[in-house]
């Protein structure tokens, strides 16, 4: 009876006590900001949640790479982070996004809304299964923290809530696309591949320059340009690469995908005490 009792208890790995202050704070911060943009949907606050959406997801991008600098990865920061980014990338841009522009479409703007969540969870999940399978320099599938802040930065830049059906199938369409994009097998990508400690060519530093002077100008505009831009290269790139003859086919998900821990948006780095980015 003892050994069998005994035999039970090995079956499962010991928990850590504990967890990693740092990343952790960031991961708790990340989740904050979602919740804070769900209240301010709801209070028809619209600005300022689509702000606190885009705040959370440099804490996405920022959570795996502290983690990783400060020695604090885990596997229990990869699901936290997941379950972040669950909130502030799934839950509020579907929030802010129905409250903002699908509402005058009633039951249709609900299901549309319950898409955007369901195909980002299953971004997320798609990621935590294949996680390292597969080349780092590249995501399958839109990360789902540049999908939120594509939401976020459309709702910055129009500001006036939709009040008509007409307007509101025209926001339908992109969300709906943003959603299938998530699942799909597209290529995006991740620039992990940058080593910020190297040498880097002028041509990378121009565009740094021009994407801060962007913002510095119009940043409302700068934002939501620059993430349709991303979302629009996915495609872009791959329809190239069918054209060349050399079409891409992913095996897997990005080592550095939308994170565990983030995700991006998702996403973020490779698991850290925080999940790693897009999503």
């Amino acid at each position: 009876m003892r050994e069998s009792i005994s035999s039970r208890r090995h079956r499962f790995p010991p928990l850590r006590r504990g967890v990693y202050l740092l990343p952790s704070l960031f991961t708790t911060a990340n989740i904050f900001c979602g919740f804070n943009a769900i209240m301010m949907s709801f209070q028809r606050e619209f600005q300022l949640a689509a702000i606190l959406i885009l705040i959370a997801a440099v804490l996405d991008g920022l959570d795996g790479r502290v983690a990783r600098m400060t020695g604090g990865t885990s596997d229990f920061g990869g699901e936290f982070d997941s379950l972040a980014d669950v909130v502030s990338f799934g839950m509020a841009p579907t929030f802010l996004a129905f409250v903002w522009g699908l509402a005058p479409l009633r039951r249709y703007g609900l299901v549309l809304a319950f898409l955007f969540l369901i195909c980002g969870a299953v971004r997320l999940a798609r990621f935590n299964i294949q996680h390292g399978a597969s080349d780092r320099r590249w995501f399958v599938g839109l990360p789902i923290p540049m999908a939120a802040s594509t939401v976020a930065g459309a709702i910055l830049c129009f500001r006036v809530p939709i009040q008509e059906k007409p307007t509101s199938w025209l926001f339908a369409l992109p969300m709906l696309a943003l959603s299938v994009l998530m699942v799909s097998r597209v290529r995006y990508r991740s620039f992990k591949d940058i080593d910020l400690r190297h040498r880097l060519p002028f041509r990378t530093v121009l565009l740094i320059a021009a994407f801060i002077a962007a913002i510095a100008l119009n940043p409302h505009i700068a934002i939501f340009a620059l993430a349709l831009l991303y979302v629009i290269s996915g495609p872009v790139g791959q329809i190239l690469a069918m054209r060349r003859g050399t079409p891409k086919r992913p095996r897997g998900e990005d080592a550095s995908g939308t994170s565990p821990r983030g995700g991006g948006a998702e996403g973020s780095d490779p698991p850290a005490e925080v999940p790693l980015g897009v999503r």
